[in-house]
């Protein structure tokens, strides 16, 4: 069986092909920023990626006809529950008027159906969106009755990656208590409880630690009194909190590696935002233990950030008590999504509908 996986970013599109789990090829188009910036919407730019990936096919000389399912990146929709979904009209609907926002990966499901028509599979799926929500109601509590905590966190790799840990335990993944923490640009830290991410802190806007990009939880007094005070737009505020937050505001990158190269030269500030950084996502791990009451099989570290042996030292040394840490750098997106559409194809998953 062929999967074709398709992960629509800003600029770029990743396109690989997988037949029977392994990957055949794969690809990054990536555009130049004028040129989608012609494009008003990022529903707009739906045509333009399409015919991008039938050169990337052609190219590859993958022809659409052998391919048994395609599968894309989830976008902005509803909270849903983890699992893969097929692509329907109501999916459709809710991306491209980005009713629940707007991002690139929106485009993930229109380009996977068209595709799979255009090649006669017609089966078309998305895997573990970012708005997977399986809170348990106690974790939906903030202080402020019209503010509900939300779940929007790296959901596709901390599944992928959950899953990893539990068949390296020996036991199902719906058996195991895990403490996942997704460390890249943005970072989530998430209790998974028997199979659902029971808690994880709001990765997208402003919650958690801070990380590479983004600001984390905040003094909500502070942020209130520095919204009034007539220095700053709404959308200048936003953008500090997601984007220009973290270390891009305190040291001017988001590049761990440019944080140590600094630090290698004797520059205490970086050092201080170095173990700071370590600090705080160690702190939100240590809090999942307590939604997990202790009972934890295992806490893991994934993303970019956790190919720095330095950074994982640190966080090794405060929350090793807990459970045994394992290590998995990076992040495989493409297989993750294509994992998920054979899950289905085998009869392993039934998918998913959105309603």
């Amino acid at each position: 069986m062929k999967v074709l996986a398709l992960n629509p970013g800003s600029t770029s599109t990743k396109v690989a092909l997988f037949e029977d789990e392994a990957e055949v090829w794969s690809e990054t188009q990536r555009y130049d920023a004028d040129v989608i910036g012609k494009f008003s919407s990022i529903p707009e730019q739906e045509g333009f990626r399409l015919e991008e990936i039938r050169k990337c096919l052609a190219v590859h000389g993958t022809s659409l006809a052998e391919i048994d399912a395609v599968v894309g990146r989830g976008g902005l929709l509803r909270p849903i529950e983890s699992g893969t979904y097929e692509v329907n009209d109501r999916m459709l609907s809710d991306v491209r008027t980005c009713k629940w926002g707007a991002h690139a990966s929106n485009l993930g499901a229109p380009l996977a159906i068209r595709l799979a028509r255009e090649g006669g599979c017609g089966k078309a799926f998305i895997v573990d969106p970012v708005v997977v929500d399986e809170l348990g109601p106690l974790a939906r509590y903030s202080g402020i009755p019209e503010i509900e905590r939300r779940s929007i966190f790296h959901a596709l790799n901390q599944k992928t990656v959950a899953r990893q840990t539990a068949e390296g335990l020996g036991k199902p993944y719906e058996e195991c208590c895990l403490i996942i923490a997704h460390m890249g640009g943005g970072i989530s830290v998430g209790a998974h409880d028997h199979g659902r991410v029971v808690d994880v802190n709001n990765a997208l806007d402003g919650d958690g630690p801070f990380s590479p990009e983004r600001a984390g939880s905040l003094p909500a007094g502070g942020l209130v009194r520095l919204a009034f005070s007539g220095k700053y737009t709404l959308p200048e505020l936003l953008k500090m909190i997601t984007g220009k937050g973290g270390l891009v505001a305190h040291l001017g990158t988001n590049d761990l590696r440019e944080v140590q190269r600094r630090m290698a030269e004797g520059d205490e500030r970086a050092k201080l935002l170095f173990e700071a950084l370590a600090y705080q996502v160690s702190k939100e791990i240590g809090s999942c233990s307590a939604v997990l009451a202790g009972k934890v099989d295992a806490v893991v570290l994934t993303g970019g950030l956790a190919y720095s042996q330095e950074f994982v030292g640190l966080i090794r040394e405060r929350i090793s008590f807990i459970a045994p840490v394992k290590v998995f750098p990076g992040e495989d997106e493409m297989k993750a999504l294509a994992d998920g559409a054979f899950r289905v194809l085998k009869g392993e998953e039934t998918a998913r509908q959105y309603d």
